[in-house]
């Protein structure tokens, strides 16, 4: 009988071990946090501080924080009432805490009341503001862990997008969340390195990083292009009113109302708290907007080290609509364990006095530009606050000398646990401060649902990607289709909706474009970067009812991407119809309404039956080469439709040869050609960020300047009337930011024709004119009321074009339209080629109407003479939206 009880005694040792483990896991703080009335204050910060940890309560004011047995110092806090601390002497099970909150107290300073009494809030920001970047610059490095967790819903969307949106595995009002445990380490100037421990999120590859959220500070001068309340120009942009003091521990806090001169996007306005003396942030409540969606910052500091103050919680909050979408999104995150390293040439704490209302001492520390920033500040033990922020400038540009890459101005990287995603429900409950509701566990469930689909369609084996494989419908013809086959192989249908059209070389037309692609896509040794190749092959054809003539084309290209260097080379053929106009001026649908219902036919084209080979070479993110060699038997068409719906007998169709001031009638005739075409686009002084350990681009950091030159060689060519020309152009694109007051766009370009003894039409030189009511997309990418092919040249030429958009201008002096997110612009353009008058056309418009429309007014002139004028009506200028297949 002795060994049958064995099994008995390991079993019951089992239980007892399970039982007690459990015990161990299930103790610690639960409660509330509630104001006076009984009410739930949302989002209450719980810190305590034996272990410097902090964690938000939900949304019902509850919190539970698991903790080992012992003595703990719990507060409370929430902004605009008094914090409340409590002694929890946690043991075995868990200890309920309930704090009640009553409302701060604030004590006015004792001044007397003068007719021009300053309010005390403005010497606080002064000095807070003169001292921000050596907050910012003072922690030379830390490390912490952080919780985070994201929750948003799709809460509306438009109803013609509701049914696509269901097929990628959208639906309104279901919960969307994301979770993280991460150990952060931020080293100056600006590096953040992440481990992350465990993860829950959305999407295939489960990458979530807090520091964009976590790492954001208000000693920067800006958040996302809003002006923070201590930036050097925080007094141009904010009106701040003292509304009173209070003491917290050893440290007095002075609460001061942040109200934006001009309410609207891009400035804050709340309450910023600061300790006095050491005149940095305490906490803060500060809502802005961006595209109609209003923003909610919350930001609870506590001491990690003597004099050095930083965030233990964090509430941000979006919602609005836009586009016809409603949502609403929050993120809450706690920190815990911070480890500090304080920079050592930033240890003195300097006395700063405002200069403007304190008496300044005759021995104070002056500026002395014949030191060291390191031998001043050793001696700044009180100094006036323009001084001391002139030192910390100083400094922190003699820092930036030292840097070895400097055009790189932000790195992060991370990396992850190989447990990070497999993370028990039981590990998640255990670390988790807020829990879970029941609509985000679901959306947890439908989520991993999606990623298996997705992971499928370009899964290595072809009994997965069976399973994500989709059917053929009719439809898709039309509207567009992918269908995956595995190992990287897919076909489908582009979108032929818009091919379907109406010209009056043609008449009513239809047109098909498919293709067939093989990618294979594979990891570099550096784990980050993708070698990615791909075979595509894209049929296209056509075919007009009037002209009764089909047209067909078919491009095969090779490309080769691994990481910012990429190449492909192509060949492309057929027999094809094409506007003058390379860049495409107008397209066929806009032509179409206007050919049949005000019998203007603005879109004028010609036959090509080609074949021509190309290479495209990136180097790097900041210089690419284009190159092209075309041949070409390059035929002139004519109209061959009359049908409108407008048959009133004062206007008729033009002919199908453009107008222009330099054309002669042999520009249009039939020839050969034989084109070589090459340029360049160079971003000098591009700057960089990494993230994930991969180098990518600021774009917006440099300008992007076009080389480019074109040759045709009739030489090789078979035929007396072959093209011979050299053209040479050279352009730059940029803009400017000018704070959040205003942004200035800019296209210049200049070239000329060396050699232009035979130049046919559609190898001018054509500008981006516009004679319908829609408006391009870009602002400062083509003309609004010059004629397609007017000046189109053979010659020299000069085109600027500039755009410039205003905060606030004359309608915008109107805070609700601020608030919703209208701008003002104005524009400017001008063309002069040999024979053309001086062009040049002005306007005025109204942007990011109902956060998707913009509306243009103008007129143009010839030599200061008027010529036309009109309304545009197009996209809101901050949309990009490509309609290449």
């Amino acid at each position: 009988m002795m060994p049958a009880k064995k099994p008995f005694i390991f079993t019951i040792t089992c239980l007892l071990l399970l039982i007690f483990t459990q015990a161990l896991l299930a103790q610690g703080i639960r409660g509330k946090v509630l104001n006076e009335k009984g009410e739930p204050l949302p989002f209450a910060s719980i810190y305590i501080r034996n272990i410097g940890e902090g964690i938000p309560a939900n949304q019902n004011g509850e919190f539970e924080l698991k903790l080992r047995t012992g003595a703990y110092d719990v507060v409370a806090q929430y902004l605009g009432f008094a914090t409340e601390v409590k002694t929890a002497l946690v043991q075995e099970g868990w200890v309920t805490l309930d704090f009640t909150l009553k409302e701060q107290v604030y004590a006015l300073q004792e001044v007397t009341v003068k007719t021009n009494q300053e309010d005390p809030a403005l010497t606080i920001m002064r000095k807070a503001i003169s001292k921000a970047k050596f907050h910012r610059l003072q922690v030379q490095e830390y490390s912490m862990m952080v919780y985070l967790k994201g929750t948003g819903k799709l809460t509306n969307a438009p109803f013609f997008l509701k049914k696509e949106l269901e097929k990628d595995g959208f639906k309104l009002n279901e919960a969307y969340t994301t979770e993280s445990v991460s150990q952060i380490t931020f080293r100056q100037p600006n590096t953040v390195e992440e481990k992350v421990i465990s993860i829950r999120t959305t999407g295939d590859d489960n990458n979530i990083s807090p520091a964009p959220y976590i790492a954001t500070s208000f000693y920067n001068p800006k958040i996302n292009e809003a002006v923070s309340p201590l930036s050097p120009s925080a007094f141009a942009y904010y009106r701040f009113k003292y509304e009173g003091s209070f003491i917290e521990g050893d440290v007095m806090i002075n609460k001061v109302r942040v109200t934006p001169r001009s309410r609207g996007e891009r400035v804050f306005e709340g309450h910023i708290y600061i300790i006095e003396n050491l005149w940095a942030i305490h906490s803060l409540d500060l809502t802005t907007s961006l595209l109609g969606f209003q923003i909610g910052i919350k930001q609870l500091y506590q001491p990690v080290a003597e004099n050095v103050w930083m965030p233990s919680t964090h509430t941000y909050t979006f919602s609005g609509k836009i586009f016809g979408f409603a949502g609403e999104y929050q993120y809450l995150a706690s920190t815990k364990d911070y480890q500090i390293t304080l920079n050592p040439d930033l240890l003195v704490e300097t006395k700063i006095i405002d200069e403007k209302v304190d008496e300044v001492p005759k021995d104070v520390v002056k500026l002395d530009k014949s030191l060291s920033t390191l031998e001043q500040m050793a001696q700044a033990d009180q100094m006036t606050r323009k001084d001391f922020r002139k030192m910390v400038n100083a400094y922190e540009k003699e820092a930036q000398k030292e840097r070895e890459d400097l055009e790189v101005v932000s790195e992060r990287t991370y990396n992850i646990d190989s447990m990070a995603t497999k993370r028990s429900l039981d590990y998640w409950d255990s670390i988790r401060p807020v829990k879970l509701t029941e609509e985000e566990i679901r959306g947890y469930q439908r989520d991993d649902s999606l990623a298996v689909v997705e992971a499928a369609k370009t899964s290595e084996v072809d009994t997965v990607a069976r399973k994500s494989r989709r059917k053929f419908s009719p439809g898709d013809i039309l509207t567009g289709g992918r269908y995956y086959f595995g190992k990287g192989r897919s076909a489908g249908f582009h979108s032929n909706l818009t091919r379907f059209s109406f010209n009056t070389v043609e008449g009513f037309k239809f047109g098909l474009a498919g293709f067939y692609r093989i990618e294979k896509s594979t990891k570099m040794a550096d784990s980050v970067t993708n070698h990615v190749r791909s075979w595509n092959f894209r049929p296209e054809f056509r075919y007009g009812f009037s002209s009764q003539q089909p047209y067909g084309q078919l491009e095969i290209r090779r490309s080769v991407t691994r990481g910012p260097k990429a190449h492909s080379f192509g060949l492309t053929g057929g027999k094809y119809i094409f506007q003058f106009n390379a860049d495409n001026p107008i397209s066929e649908q806009v032509n179409a309404l206007y050919s049949l219902f005000l019998r203007q036919n603005f879109m004028k084209l010609y036959e090509q039956d080609f074949i021509k080979g190309y290479f495209y070479q990136r180097f790097n993110e900041s210089l690419t080469y284009r190159g092209s060699i075309t041949y070409a038997q390059r035929t002139h068409l004519e109209n061959n439709s009359d049908y409108s719906w407008y048959n009133r007998p004062e206007r008729v169709y033009t002919p199908n040869q453009p107008d222009n001031v330099e054309a002669e009638p042999g520009t249009f005739q039939d020839h050969r050609a034989f084109i070589w075409q090459n340029s360049i686009e160079w971003r000098p002084g591009l700057k960089y960020s990494i993230r994930n350990g991969r180098k990518r681009p600021i774009f917006s950091s440099a300008p992007l300047v076009n080389l480019h030159y074109t040759k045709a060689i009739p030489s090789l060519v078979n035929d007396p009337l072959a093209a011979d020309f050299d053209w040479l152009e050279a352009g730059i694109e940029h803009f400017f930011n000018f704070g959040v007051s205003g942004k200035l766009d800019f296209n210049l370009k200049a070239g000329s024709f060396l050699n232009n003894n035979r130049v046919y039409f559609m190898d001018f030189k054509h500008f981006g004119g516009n004679r319908t009511i829609f408006a391009n997309m870009g602002v400062a990418a083509n003309y609004r009321f010059m004629d397609y092919y007017r000046y189109s040249t053979q010659t020299e030429y000069v085109s600027t074009i500039v755009h410039y958009q205003f905060r606030k201008f004359l309608l915008t002096q109107l805070p609700m339209l601020r608030f919703s997110g209208v701008r003002e612009n104005i524009f400017f353009n001008y063309l002069k080629t040999q024979n053309s008058p001086h062009y040049w056309e002005l306007g005025y418009s109204l942007d990011n109407l109902f956060r998707i429309f913009r509306v243009e007014f103008g007129a143009g002139f010839e030599n200061g003479n008027y010529l036309r004028s009109g309304v545009r009506f197009g996209i809101a200028s901050f949309i990009n939206i490509s309609f290449d297949d």
